[in-house]
């Protein structure tokens, strides 16, 4: 059904038509799965760029300023591109690991490049949130710099590396939505193939539903898991 020639409540209802959500059953799996290895993908990457951005800050434990900036230049760069640059980008990545250019696991790798950056970013800031007088009494008792990273730095910043994998998260949602133009598959390629080509607005509604209902569960989650911490350290 088209808004050419319905009016927007008739497709409204009609995105609700059984048929359309049985259409819908394996892109949403789809798409969770990209965004599961993705993130995964995601929050791997970030928190060992985010800690060596931390670390070789020119005030970090270990200062090494052309080692920073040079992976903060780097960073900056991957940041500046927009998503469907990048996943153009990575076209010959994708096809050197698997073969091929498009796909459900072709676009996993456009996608997590995508995120890295911004995550590795939002590791770093809330890293540098921690007051140096705690690392200086660690320093003062003996303890090494990995210590200091695993049972300080990260232990201290776990509600808010949890806030921003979160936002994270959701941009990664976003950028499957996205990929789905490059034939990743997924509630995007529904949503481009049905909803933009064909005309079949009532099947582009469904997949806004999704996608929205993805976004509030990652957000929700998110914001109880953090909270939960935050309780247990009588903070809030």
């Amino acid at each position: 059904m088209s808004l050419l020639d319905h009016s927007i409540w008739e497709v409204i209802i009609a995105s609700f038509a059984p048929d359309i959500w049985q259409r819908m059953g394996s892109s949403v799996l789809e798409t969770l799965y990209m965004v599961a290895l993705s993130s995964a993908i995601m929050l791997f990457c970030g928190l060992l760029l985010g800690i060596l951005l931390t670390v070789t800050n020119p005030d970090g434990l270990v200062p090494l300023k052309p080692l920073y900036a040079s992976s903060g230049w780097l960073i900056n760069c991957l940041r500046s591109l927009p998503q469907m640059i990048m996943i153009i980008l990575m076209v010959p990545v994708a096809r050197l690991f698997f073969g091929k250019s498009y796909g459900t696991n072709a676009c996993i790798i456009a996608i997590a490049a995508s995120c890295i950056p911004m995550y590795a970013r939002i590791v770093e800031s809330s890293l540098l949130e921690i007051a140096k007088g705690k690392v200086e009494a660690a320093k003062s008792i003996g303890s090494t710099n990995a210590q200091i990273i695993f049972r300080i730095l990260l232990p201290e910043t776990i509600p808010s590396l949890i806030r921003g994998f979160t936002v994270a998260v959701i941009a990664v949602i976003s950028m499957t939505a996205l990929a789905g133009m490059f034939g990743a598959g997924g509630i995007g390629d529904i949503a481009v193939r049905f909803g933009y080509q064909r005309f079949q607005h009532d099947v582009l509604f469904a997949a806004v539903y999704i996608l929205i209902i993805l976004v509030q569960l990652v957000q929700w989650v998110g914001d109880l898991t953090s909270k939960q911490i935050l309780k247990k350290r009588n903070l809030i």
